[in-house]
């Protein structure tokens, strides 16, 4: 009876790409309305995953392409001796498995951070639609593009800049990025921990601790639990050292 319902509850949850709030940011933009309703078709539309749960994990055949249509995905990586290395994390509008197209297989793991919904793009499927739909193909490119950047920004970054100036970078970016979904760009919530937030920005735990409190200490921040406040914005881009521009781009389509 359970299992009924959702599934009825999912079905009216089903929302086409014309008509997604989120179609600026994913793969749909720029294409005409004739061309989003053969995208549409394509789409097994609006999976949910809930919080603690894979989408999939390394090693896994790569069939399909993700966007994430609400939630907060982790992307992550188990190194020789088991530890996890925190790759990235992605929002509502990411498209997650670029990495896979050229191997085949899943490299990373990805993990839901809380209860998210995606659309996933069968990517056989994609790749027909492609060549019939030149500006589809000329997107995808274009995402593919924009991971590549967001690897080479991801490294300068780690490699150049101190504790301040790399969690400045994060939380500035994060705001950039749900601001482009409509959300605030001063009232994040954290969904991620700040021992995952250390160990993406190659900090550990105790150097994050005590970078949130020098910030809040320094009035650029609030955070009560996981619900950050920017409160002095031009401080924080001062901090790191740019003028508002996106430093990571991370998994921007």
């Amino acid at each position: 009876m359970h299992d009924a319902q959702f599934l009825k509850r999912e079905a009216r949850l089903k929302i086409a790409c014309s008509s997604c709030n989120l179609r600026q940011l994913c793969l749909p933009v720029g294409l005409d309305p004739e061309d989003i309703e053969q995208l549409d078709a394509a789409l097994n539309l609006r999976q949910r995953v809930q919080t603690g749960q894979h989408l999939y994990r390394a090693g896994d055949i790569f069939r399909s392409l993700y966007a994430i249509r609400s939630g907060v995905f982790k992307l992550y990586r188990l190194n020789a001796d088991g530890r996890e290395q925190v790759m990235g994390f992605y929002l509502p509008g990411d498209l997650m498995g670029l990495g896979a197209i050229g191997t085949g297989r899943f490299a990373l793991h990805a993990v839901a951070l809380e209860d998210s919904h995606i659309c996933e793009a069968p990517f056989s499927l994609l790749e027909e639609l492609a060549q019939k739909i030149p500006s589809l193909q000329r997107q995808i490119h274009r995402v593919l593009s924009a991971e590549i950047l967001q690897d080479w920004q991801a490294m300068m970054m780690l490699g150049s800049m101190l504790a301040e100036g790399r969690l400045a970078v994060f939380l500035l970016d994060l705001s950039e990025r749900l601001q482009r979904r409509g959300f605030s760009p001063t009232h994040l919530h954290l969904s991620m921990s700040r021992e995952e937030i250390g160990n993406y920005l190659g900090m550990k735990l105790e150097t994050v601790s005590r970078t949130f409190s020098k910030l809040q200490k320094d009035g650029l921040i609030a955070v009560d639990r996981r619900v950050l406040t920017i409160q002095d914005m031009p401080g924080l881009k001062r901090l790191a050292g740019c003028a508002g521009e996106s430093h990571l781009g991370m998994a921007e389509a």
